[in-house]
Order: structure tokens, then C-alpha cells, then sequence
């Protein structure tokens, strides 16, 4: 590897490139001089020679105000001249030596001189979330008599007006509910959506559309002949889609094909629906002049109809959020990290999204290569440069139906590992986010919403991540199989006592073995069976150790019986005890899911895996129905009461 030299280093740092980071055992790691020069090429900084290095800092140095200036409520800013500050409803402020410190949370724009700027004023932090409990739902895993192939939002709704009412829970999360291109075949994982601002229209409860219910009964036949049995065994989501648009467009044309009232994104996003109903999911294969939303028409009466299915998404997700409306919290969207670089997002933002970057992670003992998600990252200079405004709206867009927001890989608001257009991912770099604007962003949008914010900061996370989220009252994620101490893998369970308050707990995750499957070694059966595992019988022992110890951190806790033989308590027995544990802690947010308490040995993503296993189509093996009168659900409910009471709930501001 060439040696990297100072002035190159500068300059990528001025652009927040990293040219070294420390890996998962704090090792300092130096990147190659070469992929740093391609990343800067990427944001558009030629840095092949040492002129052009010479020149592109010399044009960093330039004085000029920044494209956003970021502000907690309180703070103020000092102006070289003297400008105009116009608020969103279009009050204007002469600001003379800085910007006053007595603004309101909000967005404003900021003419100074020849120069414009968007000033974003976030609240200090967000308010004390309540303790609580609640669940975590794969919501197209819960399905009931009235399903049409997997779970919807009618399930939904009635999920949380249930174990509201019976059961007092005080929050909902469920899995990403973004929308998918609306073509065969339809991607099943929900944390590759074709849009982050737009919803699933797989999720839709057909007959609670108004349409339906006002329509003869003759249409009402005739969209009841498209519905399909939920699935016992694996989701068909192209059978789903195809039903649920028939049956969409019956609707829409019954009600005399109506065009809504559109704002800028969802034509976008709607122009985008009908072209790829026309020419195929990928947009970069598209004629020309079709590839940018500036010069794309579509047929308007398609585009008027994935307008008005969007309007029928949000009125839904309305009535999911009125049944909330008692809860201590209420439901809690789930916002992945990324868009598919072929979807609508990707096509209608690609002015603020790196072309054909994506990220990932950077090797790992568990990933050698590092891994590569697929997934187009925003620019930070082009977000600071728009006063990050696609960011904003996409937050808007979520929170618009939510009574909280999890966002996952929170720590990409700091930084997120660049792979540049056909290298592996070993061959990338970190590239740093203003995160005093993005945190400040999600804080003030939040803030707007009235709703409270998680962070998945699992796994490899620099500790001002964790440290920030605390100091915003935002909350980060705790899970049992990950619950040590700081000195990571090989040190002791934590008690329940020493986890950290500002967490929501779980037993574990999508990406990991459910209670049932982590007691019975599935997540190491499974992978053996598909070869994925380099020493099966290692991974036997060490599940099996692992097991041992969590039942001897239970009985510990005095939630088995300390003088029983080892296997002498029932996995059932067990599983309550996890669920007490976790009612235990100090957690801020205690969460279940039905796949732990139903005894579902299948964890609903297999990571490492595509098609070998059926990630994201597993259905609960239970139905609504069935779910409502198990008795392992009265069990876990009453272990999980005591994370409503007042354990815990005095927490330092």
C-alpha cells in the first residue's frame, strides 16, 4: 500500500473521508491512498495528482457560510454580515452580528449578503419517554381470518386495540412498512424498500377501503372471488400483489377512477410506479429521458392511480395510529437504513444520493470480506449544500403515521462505510456525516411529531453514538444475547440490574435466534445445514455453553429454581423467566415478540442468506385469533408488567 501524504489527508479529511479507522478490536486499520482518492472523486473532489490536491483545498479554505447552519434552541451564531431570516410560515428577521438565540424549533432560510443558507433550530433534547412495555411485530408474519395472504394494517389495527385493552402494553413496533416497486418479482425484505417516504400498498386491508364498502354488490363479489388464504408455511408476496392490485384497480375504477390531489414527492413517486409497471424495475435501464424525474412523463391515469393507492395507505396507517391513540407510547415505525439503488427513492433523489456507491461494512472476524448491503448512501455535501431537505421530508414522511421512529444503524448518521462502483467491499472507506445536523434534524422532526426516537446501535458503534442518543433522550437498543460487559464476547452476562436505562430491551432480534431457537441450537442447525458454518461442532459446544449460562444468570436473578438439574425447567419456563428478566432492568422500553412467546423456532432472517432459507416469509405459526386466547401470552404479560410500574422510572435528565 503507497504511503498516504499529509496534503491528501487533509483534504480528505475536509471532506469527511476516512484514511483510517479502528476495526472491531480498536485496531487502527490505514486505507489505501487509492480508494480514498476514489471516494473523493465520488463527492466530486479530483485528488489524482498532488495539483489537483493542492487546488481542491485551497477551494475548502474559501470563507463562505455554510449551506446549513445547525442550532440547539438557546444557542446563537455569529454573521460576518448582516442578513435576512425567513421563517417557514414567511416571517422575516433582520439578524445584524448573529443569529439570535431565541428561536423557535423550526427551519429557516438565511439570506446574508450574496449567500443563502438553511438555519436549522432543534429543541435541546426530547422529552422523558415513560417506562413501558410493549411488542415487536413482523407485521406481515401476524395474519387473521381476514387476511389476504399475510399480515396487513387491519391486522394491525386490531392487534394493538387488543392487547391495549387487555393487556395495558404501551407500545407497538413493527417491522419497516415501506413501499416496494410495484412489479414482479416483489422484494420481500423490508429494509430494501423501493421508497423510504411512501408506504406498502402489500399491507392494505382491502375491504376497509371506503371503496369497497361503498361499492355494489356485485364489485364487492368480485374483489372477494381475488383474496387468497393467508400462507401456513411461506409468504408468497407475488401472489399477494397480484390479488391486492386487481382488486386495487376494481376499486379505484369503481369509484369513477379518481386522481388525487398530488404533492411533488408522491408524483414523483407515482410517475415512478407507472413507468416501472411499464418498463421494468430498473430505472437505469429505462430510455433516456425517462431516467430523471425532470424529464419523465407517465400516463396519467396510472400515475393517478398509484396516487390514489397512497392515499388509501395513509388513511389506513390513520386508523392503526387512532387505536394507539391510549397507549404510553403507541406505534413505533421502524426506518431502515437504505433504498434499493433501483427504486423510486433512488430514481427521484439521485441529485442527493451517491450514484452507484453503496455501503456496507468493513471486515470483521465474523465477515472477513465485509459486507456490501447494496444501498445507495446520501451525500453529505449535497445534503448540507440543500439544507438537507430530502433527509427532512423523508422523516415527515414516517413520522407522519408514528407515534416513534426506530432508526436502524443509527450510527450512519455518523458514518456509513462507502464501497466505490465495482470494488469489493474490503476496498472501502468510512465517510463522515455532519451528525450534529442529522441528530439535530431527526431531534427537531421528532420533536414536530411528538414521538420517540430508538437507535439500533448493536454491534460495532463508537461511543459518542450511544453517548448522543442518551443526551437527546433518544433511546439505543439492549438485547440478551448481547448484554455484556464492555469488554465484548467471552466476558459474563450482564444482571438485570447493570443494563442501561436508555435502552429499549429485547430478547433479541430479526437477525438473530428467537428465544425457542437460541435454546435448541437453530440458529446453529441451520446454518450447518446449509453449509455455511467452518466448524459445526464448534458452534454446537459454544451454543450449548451459551445456553447453560443464560440459565445460570436466570436462576441467579431467582427467576428458575436455583436447586434444579440442568434441563430440569421447561423451555416455556424458561422463556417467561427471559421475558421477567427484561422486565427487570432499568430499560426505558421493554419489548416481546410473538415469535419468542409462541415458541417459533425459525428466526425471520437468516443473515449471510438470499434464497437458501425464507428470510422475511416466515408467518407466525399461530393466527390473531389464536394468539388472543394462547395462555403463553397471559404468561409473558404478567412477567412483563412489572416494566410498567415504577421500577426504574426516575432516570437523571
Amino acid at each position: 500500500m503507497a504511503r498516504m501524504d499529509s496534503a491528501l489527508e487533509q483534504l480528505a479529511a475536509a471532506h469527511g473521508v476516512a484514511t483510517w479507522y479502528r476495526d472491531a478490536k480498536r485496531r487502527r486499520v490505514e486505507v489505501d491512498p487509492d480508494v480514498v482518492r476514489r471516494v473523493l472523486g465520488l463527492l466530486g473532489v479530483s485528488a489524482d495528482n498532488p495539483a489537483e490536491v493542492r487546488d481542491a483545498l485551497a477551494a475548502t479554505r474559501a470563507p463562505t457560510l455554510p449551506g446549513t447552519v445547525v442550532l440547539r434552541q438557546g444557542q446563537q451564531r455569529r454573521l460576518s454580515t448582516p442578513g435576512v431570516l425567513t421563517a417557514e410560515d414567511g416571517t422575516e428577521l433582520d439578524v445584524t452580528g448573529s443569529i439570535p438565540p431565541d428561536l423557535a424549533p423550526g427551519w429557516y432560510s438565511l439570506a446574508s449578503g450574496d449567500q443563502r443558507s438553511t438555519v436549522l433550530v432543534a429543541p435541546p433534547a426530547l422529552p422523558e419517554l415513560p417506562r413501558t412495555w410493549g411488542w415487536m411485530l413482523q407485521l406481515y408474519a401476524l395474519h387473521s381470518a381476514n387476511s389476504w395472504g399475510l399480515g396487513d394494517l387491519g391486522d394491525l389495527r386490531d392487534f394493538i386495540t387488543w392487547t391495549a385493552t387487555a393487556h395495558g402494553a404501551g407500545a407497538v413496533l413493527v417491522n419497516p412498512l415501506h413501499a416496494v416497486t410495484p412489479t414482479h418479482p416483489v422484494q420481500a425484505s423490508p429494509y430494501s424498500p423501493s421508497s423510504r417516504r411512501f408506504v406498502n400498498p402489500l399491507y392494505l386491508r382491502i375491504t376497509d377501503i371506503a371503496a369497497y364498502q361503498r361499492a355494489d354488490p356485485a364489485v364487492q363479489a368480485e374483489v372477494d372471488a381475488l383474496r387468497i388464504e393467508p400462507a401456513r408455511e411461506r409468504i408468497d408476496y407475488d401472489a399477494v400483489w397480484r390479488a391486492k392490485h386487481a382488486a386495487l384497480e376494481l376499486l379505484w375504477r369503481a369509484e369513477g377512477r379518481p386522481r388525487p390531489t398530488m404533492s411533488d414527492g408522491l408524483r414523483d413517486f407515482a410517475t415512478f410506479c407507472a413507468l416501472a409497471q411499464r418498463h421494468g424495475p430498473r430505472w437505469s435501464q429505462w430510455p433516456a429521458e425517462l431516467r430523471h424525474p425532470a424529464t419523465a412523463t407517465a400516463d396519467p391515469q396510472q400515475l393517478a392511480f398509484h396516487a390514489w393507492v397512497q392515499q388509501q395507505c395513509a388513511e389506513q396507517l390513520t386508523t392503526t395510529r387512532e387505536a394507539a391513540r391510549d397507549m404510553a407510547v403507541g406505534v413505533v415505525h421502524d426506518l431502515a437504513v437504505g433504498v434499493d439503488p433501483e427504486g423510486a427513492d433512488a430514481w427521484a433523489l439521485q441529485d442527493v444520493l451517491a450514484n452507484g456507491v453503496t455501503v456496507g461494512a468493513p471486515p470483521d472476524t465474523f465477515n472477513q470480506k465485509g459486507q456490501d448491503w447494496g444501498l445507495p448512501p446520501w451525500r453529505p455535501d449535497r445534503l448540507a449544500a440543500t439544507g438537507y431537505a430530502a433527509y427532512r421530508d423523508m422523516l415527515r414522511a414516517v413520522l407522519a403515521h408514528a407515534d416513534g421512529l426506530r432508526i436502524d444503524h443509527v450510527a450512519g448518521l455518523w458514518r456509513l462505510w462507502w464501497v466505490p462502483p465495482g470494488a469489493t467491499p474490503d476496498q472501502g472507506t468510512y465517510v463522515h456525516y455532519d451528525a450534529a445536523a442529522m441528530v439535530a434534524a431527526l431531534a427537531l422532526e421528532a420533536h414536530r411529531a411528538d414521538a420517540v426516537v430508538i437507535g439500533e446501535d448493536l454491534g460495532t458503534v463508537e461511543p459518542e453514538v450511544t453517548e448522543t442518543l442518551a443526551a437527546q433522550r433518544m433511546l439505543g437498543c439492549a438485547v440478551l444475547w448481547f448484554a455484556r460487559d464492555e469488554d465484548g464476547p467471552g466476558t459474563p452476562l450482564l444482571p438485570a440490574r447493570c443494563w442501561p436505562a436508555r435502552a429499549a430491551a429485547s430478547i433479541s432480534t430479526h437477525d438473530l435466534p428467537t428465544a425457542l431457537g437460541f435454546l435448541r441450537g437453530e440458529h446453529v442447525r441451520a446454518r450447518a445445514e446449509l453449509g455455511l458454518l467452518n466448524d459445526e461442532t464448534a458452534e454446537w459446544t459454544q451454543a450449548r455453553a451459551d445456553r447453560a449460562e443464560l440459565v445460570s444468570l436466570l436462576r441467579a436473578e431467582g427467576l428458575l429454581s436455583a436447586d434444579s438439574a440442568d434441563g430440569g425447567d421447561s423451555e416455556d419456563q424458561i422463556v417467561v423467566a427471559m421475558h421477567e428478566l427484561l422486565a427487570r432492568t432499568p430499560c426505558r422500553l421493554v419489548l416481546a415478540s410473538p415469535y419468542d412467546v409462541v415458541g417459533e423456532i425459525r428466526q425471520p432472517n437468516l443473515p449471510g442468506t438470499v434464497d437458501q432459507y425464507p428470510n422475511w416469509r416466515l408467518p407466525l405459526p399461530v393466527t390473531l385469533e389464536q394468539l388472543q386466547r394462547d395462555p403463553r401470552v397471559e404468561r409473558v404479560v404478567a412477567a412483563l408488567q412489572p416494566a410498567a410500574s415504577t421500577i426504574g422510572s426516575s432516570m437523571e435528565p
